[in-house]
């Protein structure tokens, strides 16, 4: 987490289905947290964090990761408890947790007296990242930040009104999702959200895990057969129970959730791009048969492919 980064505060009116429920717990007991999407609304969430916080709403007070991505900016800034440790975070200060990665907070109620944000979303809200493998997002440049070492920077002091304006704009759309355009003003702001904090990344981002790199790889090369979870492992030359361990350690979601999400971006590239039947997109996606297609589908979206396809 860079040492620092912290998803805290409170929910909005529009996000009240709880994107913190548990997907799993990994071997030391450190729990995971699924996002839960739900129908016809943006996977994004904000949280804003102030003295008036509702302790309900805050993150749990114990070691936990998330499988998906969390920018969170420090308005104003004061102590947190993180990881066992006092940490005095600054006023400007934009930090970026990706997937998988363990937060630490403690003492969080006891920072009565800063203001902060925590933005939580998935990379599909935006339109030119939902269109491209989630195998590949965290080599994308508007999730620049997300790949830096530190993972957190300090925006400028004359941009931070600009930071302060989107994220509460952000925060009100999300709160008001009836609006005519509502949706395409959440990806537009959180657009500017991920330029804006890219553009403060170090220029060197870490080098790429390099078992997840052979992961993605086979995926990308055999998502499209009915090649298993299971058979994937087996061809990297590791167990299946050992390589979605690992897996889920490093991306905070298993070996067939990837496998899964991947088939899954491609069918609905499918869907919007083309007239083709569902039988026809299971079997280009390897997801066996159109029941299977549209029970995955709906788990993941919340809508079947039909209803999305005619929406989108």
């Amino acid at each position: 987490m860079g040492g620092k980064s912290v998803t805290m505060g409170r929910s909005s009116d529009s996000a009240s289905v709880d994107t913190r429920r548990v997907r799993t717990v990994r071997a030391d007991g450190t729990p995971v947290y699924r996002w839960d999407q739900r129908p016809g609304v943006p996977p994004v969430r904000v949280v804003p964090l102030d003295p008036d916080c509702e302790g309900e709403h805050l993150p749990p007070d114990n070691r936990h990761a998330h499988d998906f991505w969390v920018l969170a900016y420090v308005e104003r800034g004061g102590a947190v408890g993180l990881d066992g440790k006092q940490v005095e975070l600054r006023d400007g200060e934009v930090h970026a947790a990706a997937p998988g990665e363990v937060v630490a907070a403690e003492s969080v109620a006891d920072l009565t007296h800063a203001r902060a944000w925590s933005v939580a979303f998935t990379p599909d809200a935006i339109p030119s990242l939902a269109s491209i493998s989630p195998l590949t997002w965290s080599h994308h440049p508007l999730l620049a930040l997300f790949a830096t070492e530190a993972r957190h920077a300090v925006v400028p002091e004359a941009e931070r009104p600009r930071w302060q304006a989107w994220l509460t704009e952000l925060d009100d759309e999300l709160r008001h999702p009836e609006r005519l355009g509502s949706h395409d003003t959440v990806t537009a702001i959180l657009t500017r959200l991920l330029v804006a904090s890219a553009r403060l990344a170090p220029s060197a981002p870490i080098a790429p895990d390099p078992l997840v790199s052979r992961v993605f790889d086979e995926i990308e090369r055999t998502y499209a057969t009915k090649v298993s979870a299971g058979d994937l492992a087996r061809t990297l030359g590791y167990t299946p129970g050992h390589l979605t361990t690992v897996v889920r350690q490093r991306t905070g979601r298993t070996l067939l959730d990837w496998l899964t999400e991947r088939r899954l971006t491609e069918a609905r590239r499918l869907l919007r791009e083309t007239d083709l039947p569902l039988s026809v997109i299971s079997t280009r996606t390897g997801l066996t048969d159109p029941g299977y297609l549209v029970r995955r589908f709906k788990a993941r979206y919340g809508t079947t492919p039909d209803r999305w396809r005619r929406e989108a």
